[in-house]
């Protein structure tokens, strides 16, 4: 019998967060669920810190994934913009290895040339082609639930394969493959001269 494995994938965003799960058993993915957090109604920035990490333990607790997939932040112009979007992938991210699950991270030009073939595809056309691939009925309004699970599907199609995004499979390995942010680990485990 073929073991299955669920794949949590997440848009982490300040405004919106995007998500969705699926289900793989062997080489077939089958869609499970696709949804948003809407945090534009908060003002707090670490209001919304706090409701990410605890949406993401939620859906973590709920599902029982067994790898996360989550989207880089793109290197844009706004350096506030970018603090905010590295924050909110953080907590995210915080959240998974707090349950000790795997998570790979993917850039955005990665995951759309996972999903169109064209690493320059517009929201739209990522969304109508997991539409296809996944027999989704309807799209959302916000096509941020819809980047979420691209990142999921992103995944599955990379793995097995030999070079796919950043790997953590928990603290210990996050803070070794970012010795340079956070400095290296003492014999106990825990951080020396980590950077403030």
């Amino acid at each position: 019998m073929q073991k299955e494995k669920i794949i949590l994938g997440i848009d982490p965003g300040t405004t919106i967060m995007g998500f969705g799960l699926i289900k793989v058993v062997g080489k077939t993915m089958t869609f499970l669920q696709l949804n948003e957090l809407d945090l534009k109604k908060y003002s707090d920035h670490y209001l919304k810190l706090k409701l990410i990490f605890e949406r993401t333990i939620e859906l973590i607790d709920t599902h029982n994934p067994d790898e996360i997939a989550i989207e880089a932040p793109f290197y844009g112009k706004n350096v506030q913009s970018m603090l905010k979007l590295g924050r909110a992938q953080g907590v995210a991210m915080a959240a998974g290895l707090s349950r000790e699950i795997p998570i790979t991270e993917y850039l955005p030009k990665k995951i759309k040339m996972a999903i169109t073939g064209n690493g320059n595809a517009s929201k739209e056309q990522v969304a109508k082609m997991l539409q296809s691939l996944l027999g989704l009925k309807t799209l959302p309004k916000n096509l941020d639930a819809t980047d979420g699970l691209a990142a999921a599907v992103c995944h599955f199609y990379n793995s097995g394969r030999v070079e796919v995004g950043k790997n953590y499979s928990g603290w210990a390995s996050f803070v070794k493959q970012n010795e340079d942010r956070v400095g290296p680990l003492t014999p106990k485990g825990g951080m020396k001269n980590a950077k403030k």
